[in-house]
């Protein structure tokens, strides 16, 4: 590792050091060893932004309980599909950190993976009746066949006691998969730039890229060491931009025509955190309900257990908020200093066409303390609220986009942005991430190296049996390549 790089010139730059630059990261390192990569992280060590597992919302999605990833249609119907384009990209992920493990690339899979069982839990008859209809809808398929559903209080309390304890009679209802997991990105995301700073890449840290500009065969990419005010520059033949919600600011500074009339809504968070041990050990689940009305879809509270340093703590959350930051480490000016020509009239057409949403933030940044231990106790009717620490989650960045219909669209997924030519990809976006982060990046690369992708592709399968199928569509392979990567990590596999 280095502080104040002195390279020139490079094949790739990896500007952030999150899960998202980390994968990619070691994709490359895998497929072309000879490449030389450099990467750059502006804080004092990798995944401590929105991959820090006390920044991230959701860890290990793989739409066995986020309801929000099944909405419900007006005719009551539910359909299964994004749950399960979800599920399959986060078995692509499974496979290829089983494949990492197996080959010694990273460490111990204890160090960022457990199983922990995905929950829904919902309250009150329609709430109910639409939990009913989402098991009907994702339970005949292969991917959610293990997918338990009950109305059983006595059932529901098994499966997670803090939640049934002291609840008062009404009509609740669950679902539960057994085999869920919880990830520590971060952690994973150290053991990722590990293994790159073990074979040759060279990592920065400390060192803010500060400009992008098109040079010959590449990008010029500017850069400055935090803590002595040096600044450095590489050429860089190919740059991904992996910053979080860094990212919009250097795609913007690149000037690359597919960044125009993108923005960025910041939305922000707290949680309340229990490292109470004998707490912590009644509840071994995370439990998602149902959001409230006008809230965006990141912020489903839920009830989780979480893995961090080898500790099992809870988490309840999250109560949103609004910060101008685009990083938790990032500036005030970062949304006024966004605002272009270009999408400033998506930007102010989102702003008029979400007032609920602007309404329901102000009302969750009023919220005394008192107020959210109360939402807590809606899921863990017992908890004592002088036991739980509010803690300040990390920054999301949900996208603004141009719409033909609307002048602009706020979006709550996650969006590669690419070059025509190749030289340069970002990500944008929040949900859901971290979880599908080698889906996502095999699309990157499948858009910026064309040339290369298709002899990739027998490496991707030897990483990957499940590579370029559904498993859905293939339940004995899928059941096989459940049972090797459960085996490979150390996990549950799926009763079958």
């Amino acid at each position: 590792m280095t502080f104040i790089s002195t390279t020139r010139s490079a094949d790739v730059v990896l500007i952030g050091g999150g899960i998202m630059s980390a994968t990619l990261g070691a994709f490359l390192k895998k497929l072309e060893p000879s490449w030389s990569i450099v990467l750059f992280e502006r804080l004092d060590d990798v995944g401590l932004e929105s991959s820090d597992p006390w920044n991230n919302a959701g860890t290990g999605h793989a739409a066995y309980c986020e309801l929000n990833y099944s909405p419900q249609a007006k005719d009551g119907s539910v359909s299964p599909a994004k749950a399960l384009g979800i599920n399959e990209g986060f078995q692509l992920s499974r496979q290829f950190w089983s494949h990492l493990v197996n080959d010694g690339s990273i460490g111990a899979p204890s160090n960022f993976i457990h199983t922990v069982p995905h929950m829904s839990f919902v309250i009150g008859d329609a709430h109910a009746d639409f939990l009913k209809a989402r098991y009907e809808a994702l339970h005949p398929n292969a991917l959610f066949s293990s997918m338990e559903y009950s109305e059983e209080p006595a059932q529901i309390a098994e499966w997670a006691p803090l939640v049934m304890g002291g609840r008062g009679a009404g009509r609740v209802a669950a679902t539960r998969v057994a085999e869920g997991t919880d990830v520590d990105f971060g952690r994973l995301s150290r053991e990722l730039v590990g293994f790159l700073a073990g074979n040759g890449v060279e990592v920065n840290y400390g060192t803010d890229v500060t400009n992008l500009e098109r040079s010959r065969g590449g990008w010029s990419v500017a850069t400055k060491h935090k803590a002595s005010g040096e600044r450095g520059g590489i050429h860089a033949k190919f740059v991904f931009v992996g910053a979080g919600g860094g990212a919009l600011h250097l795609l913007q500074a690149s000037g690359i025509a597919e960044s125009k009339g993108y923005g960025g809504f910041p939305v922000s968070g707290q949680f309340l955190r229990s490292t109470d041990e004998s707490v912590a050990a009644q509840h071994n689940a995370k439990v998602y309900g149902q959001a409230s009305v006008g809230a965006p879809p990141m912020s489903v509270p839920h009830l989780d257990t979480r893995y961090v340093n080898g500790k099992r703590s809870l988490l309840f959350g999250p109560y949103a908020g609004f910060s101008t930051n685009f990083l938790k480490n990032g500036s005030l000016w970062d949304l006024p200093g966004s605002i272009r020509l270009g999408n400033i009239i998506p930007m102010l057409a989102v702003g008029k066409d979400n007032m609920d949403l602007t309404a329901y933030l102000i009302k969750e940044v009023a919220k005394s303390r008192d107020a959210k231990v109360q939402a807590l106790r809606e899921y863990f009717p017992e908890a004592a609220g002088d036991g739980w620490e509010l803690i300040t989650a990390g920054q999301r960045v949900q996208i603004i986009k141009k719409s033909a219909s609307k002048g602009g669209e706020l979006q709550f997924g996650t969006e590669v942005i690419t070059a025509r030519d190749g030289s340069i990809g970002a990500l944008l976006g929040a949900s859901p991430g971290a979880s599908t982060a080698v889906p996502i990046m095999l699309e990157l690369m499948q858009r910026c190296f064309p040339k290369n992708f298709k002899g990739w592709e027998p490496k991707f399968s030897e990483m990957m049996p499940g590579y370029g199928l559904k498993l859905n569509e293939n339940a004995d392979l899928a059941a096989e390549i459940a049972a090797d990567t459960a085996t490979s990590l150390g996990l549950a596999a799926p009763a079958r």
